[in-house]
């Protein structure tokens, strides 16, 4: 009879790097595993990156209403009401963590439900409800993900004092919020509360909001954001929190290095986070770890431990949902000898869902700059193209960082209309190392708004068609 606590491999997590390494490597013919403690689906699917993005869907919406008068749709005493968008939010999640569980039916892998955590050389640990079970494999993938980080001005209590996950959860836009943090978490909540009608105020300690950008997308954001109506303070530090009965007096010092104090209804701190490598069981078998807590791998995810790997946020790089799921098909590929090589770290996409929407992958200028890279940039607005202007969406542009002896693509940065759509185009041109040139002379359908790509060639070139 088979040993039914034994398997090819285990998977600890189920997040969107956890459970496509499972479903990859029972493609592969392994026999596997997969232990959780939470719902099918982790952050990305239960409290981050979907329910967010229906959120953000909603929010258009709303303001799209607000604009209507110019298409013809003229509604009068038009509400906006935060609690069913939040519902349907829900009810997204609900259907794609239902369709994680079909696909580990359909894939015959095992879910255990409970905490796992290694046990030993090969052995992980479950624990439900105070019952404790040990499974063996020859292999374990850890998946375990991040939690926001706490800062010691500013404790989450999800009552007055959010994380992403008190945010998400709300029902009701409340007059005022007040967040610490604009990264991209917050600034796509910025993005949801100000739609439903909250004065929403931004304290940044970087000199600018979405500080990984490029500084030019950086800086047209700030604008856009203020012209909406948000206040935002860059250059300045969050001091403390005052939780009250009716709200949250709030302290920062602004970048002349001056005290201000204000009253909110709620602070959302997003600050980053950090990886949940605790209570994993990583001293028992020696794992290594960083400074930061996260787990260190090498370029096939394998950790110093044989048999033990680890992907995702708890091993570092960016703590992104599809560099999570890239890393678990590498992994496991690695572990069947299938060699589907390694992560290019360097050719990530990264995304920020608000409007208008931000995207870039590669260098920024300033960074190619700072490589002694011999650059020239592209750069075309989304004013000259038709797509854009007929939807109303034209606000933003295309830039391209180009080297000048090979017409390699150092950097794309888009900010505009459906920018986390476009730059998988120049993700593609990144990894199968085509030029500007080839980039532009790939023909691109009219009119839409795969234009503003082979238009940002075009001007990188020097020879831009439409402007």
């Amino acid at each position: 009879m088979a040993d039914t606590n034994s398997f090819d491999l285990i998977v600890v997590g189920s997040g969107p790097g956890g459970y496509v390494a499972a479903i990859r490597a029972s493609q592969l013919g392994m026999s596997v595993a997969c232990i959780e403690d939470q719902d099918l689906g982790g952050v990305c699917l239960n409290i981050g990156c979907i329910p967010t993005k229906a959120m953000l869907t909603s929010a258009l919406l709303a303001n799209e209403m607000k604009n209507g008068e110019q298409h013809g749709i003229v509604a009068k005493d038009v509400t906006f009401d935060l609690a069913p968008a939040q519902e349907r939010s829900r009810r997204v999640v609900q259907q794609m963590t239902s369709g994680i569980g079909h696909l580990f039916k359909k894939n015959k892998i095992a879910h255990i439900e409970g905490y796992g955590r290694l046990a030993g050389a090969g052995k992980v640990e479950v624990e439900k409800n105070g019952k404790k079970e040990t499974y063996s494999a020859s292999h374990v993938v850890l998946a375990t993900g991040s939690r926001p980080r706490d800062l010691p001005v500013l404790k989450i209590d999800e009552d007055r004092i959010w994380s992403s996950t008190g945010a998400l959860m709300q029902t009701k836009a409340p007059d005022s919020l007040f967040i610490v943090g604009a990264g991209a978490i917050g600034m796509e909540f910025a993005d949801v509360y100000e739609s439903f009608g909250t004065k929403v105020t931004i304290v940044e300690g970087m000199d600018t909001i979405l500080p990984l950008e490029d500084a030019e997308v950086s800086k047209f954001m700030q604008r856009t954001y203020k012209k909406r109506g948000m206040d935002i303070h860059t250059g300045a530090f969050f001091q403390s929190a005052d939780v009250k009965k009716d709200g949250v007096t709030v302290t920062f010092k602004d970048k002349k290095g001056e005290l201000q104090t204000m009253d909110v209804d709620y602070v959302l701190s997003a600050v980053g986070r950090v990886p949940n490598s605790e209570d994993l069981g990583l001293e028992h078998v020696g794992v290594k770890v960083d400074e930061r807590g996260f787990i260190v791998v090498d370029e096939h995810l394998r950790t110093n431990v044989p048999g033990v790997y680890a992907i995702g946020d708890v091993a570092g790089h960016q703590l992104l949902a599809h560099k999570a799921s890239h890393e678990g098909i590498v992994c496991v590929e690695h572990i069947a000898g299938k060699g589907h090589g390694t992560v290019d770290y360097d050719n990530v996409p990264n995304c920020t869902y608000c409007h208008p929407e931000v995207a870039s992958v590669g260098l920024t200028e300033e960074q190619a700059k700072a490589a002694g890279h011999d650059i020239e940039v592209g750069k075309f607005p989304w004013v000259g193209i038709g797509r854009a202007v007929a939807s109303g969406h034209s606000e933003g542009f295309v830039k391209i960082i180009r080297d000048t002896q090979y017409s390699e693509i150092l950097g794309a940065h888009i900010v505009g209309p459906h920018a986390t759509e476009l730059i998988a185009e120049f993700v593609v041109g990144r990894h199968l190392e085509a030029t500007v040139e080839e980039m532009e002379k790939a023909m691109h359908p009219h009119p839409t708004l795969s234009e503003g790509v082979s238009e940002g060639a075009l001007a990188a070139l020097g020879r831009a068609i439409h402007i």
